[in-house]
Parts: C-alpha cells; sequence; structure tokens
C-alpha cells in the first residue's frame, strides 16, 4: 500500500500572505468604507507589511479582515472604535490576539463569523474573477513545492483553513498540478476542524 500524506496549505506549501492580506484591504474598504477612507497608500503598505508579522495568529481567514481593521485603527488614531486599539503593539497581538478578537468583534457589531467568512470568500472571489493574473501573482509556492506535488508516489491531500476553491486555483495554475477535489479538504467543506 502507498503512503498517503495530508498537507497543510497555507505556510507550508504555498506563501499566499501577500494575497491574503491583500484581500483583507479590499474586504475592509468595503466593509468599513468610512473608515477605510483615511487609509493613504503608505498606512496601506504599512498594513500589508505588519499582517506578516501577525499572520501566524489567523486560524481562519476572515481573522485577516479583523485584523487589517485594527492595524488601521493602531495606525491612523482617528479611526479608533475598539477599547483595545489605543497603546497595542504588533507584539501584542501576537501575545494576545484569542483575547482581542472578540472584544475587537462585539466592539465593531460583527457578531456573525459565518458572515464574515462568507464576505471574505466572496472579496476573494471577485478579485479571482475580475484580474485573475494579479490574484495569482499574489502568491507563491516555497522552491521545490510544485516539482514535490508533481512527481510524487503517494497519495495527496490538501488541507487549509481556506475555502477549498482558492487551494484547487492555486495548485493548477502556480504549481501545475491538479488535486481531485474530494482530496482538497477546505473550509466550508464539512471535512476541516476549525478552531473558534
Amino acid at each position: 500500500m502507498a503512503d498517503l500524506y495530508a498537507l497543510d496549505f497555507d505556510g507550508v506549501l504555498c506563501d499566499s500572505c501577500g494575497e491574503s492580506s491583500l484581500s483583507a484591504v479590499k474586504a475592509g474598504k468595503l466593509r468599513w468604507p468610512d473608515l477605510f477612507t483615511a487609509m493613504d497608500s503608505a498606512t496601506e503598505e504599512w498594513i500589508v507589511a505588519q499582517m506578516y508579522t501577525v499572520r501566524p495568529v489567523v486560524e481562519t481567514g476572515y481573522e485577516l479582515l479583523l485584523l487589517v481593521r485594527l492595524l488601521l485603527e493602531i495606525r491612523v488614531p482617528s479611526t479608533r472604535t475598539s477599547s483595545v486599539a489605543e497603546g497595542l503593539t504588533v507584539d501584542a497581538i501576537l501575545e494576545s490576539w484569542m483575547k482581542i478578537k472578540p472584544v475587537v468583534m462585539e466592539e465593531w457589531g460583527e457578531r456573525n463569523r459565518d458572515e464574515l467568512i462568507e464576505f471574505f470568500g466572496k472579496v476573494r472571489d471577485e478579485w479571482l474573477e475580475t484580474d485573475f493574473t494579479t490574484w495569482i501573482g499574489a502568491n507563491r509556492f516555497y522552491p521545490g513545492v510544485p516539482e514535490a506535488l508533481k512527481f510524487a508516489s503517494s497519495t495527496i491531500y490538501i488541507v487549509t483553513t481556506k475555502q477549498g476553491r482558492f487551494a484547487d486555483a492555486l495548485l493548477r495554475e502556480l504549481a501545475g498540478v491538479t488535486i481531485p477535489p474530494e482530496r482538497i479538504y477546505g473550509l466550508g467543506t464539512g471535512s476541516v476542524y476549525v478552531q473558534d
């Protein structure tokens, strides 16, 4: 019997932090347009750069949306509506995200996790559909990963907390690999347990 491998996607096979951060900024602009009008290009660049640092605290993609808003509140005091932003640092986010997240969700009136997941997915879908080349280009596979997947003699499964359709598109377009859909376990498939 051949070996079977279940591989995590983001941060293991694919560096998708650029795409997910830019998608979160796009989503923030749509979700909270009044707040995000205060964001100039330098602030946006700062937020995207900080997302590379805070990315490890994210369990599910919708949290990226919350993080870009929190980073905006840190950087632009006039946008603050949460009690935690004043004096908050990126290091403090890393240390305390699980305590901060429910506070900001409550204070921002974002009580429906599933709605945020769906909204963030729709923003990604729209970017993928309207500017596929730029969306794909904001991602990259780590060196050697596409070749390893192409020539694997074992059965490969992909496990991801993002919607499987995004992992599938990246595997096909960037890595040149097709993994059967029944072997991609992503958010919304009912097959991946995501801790809340």
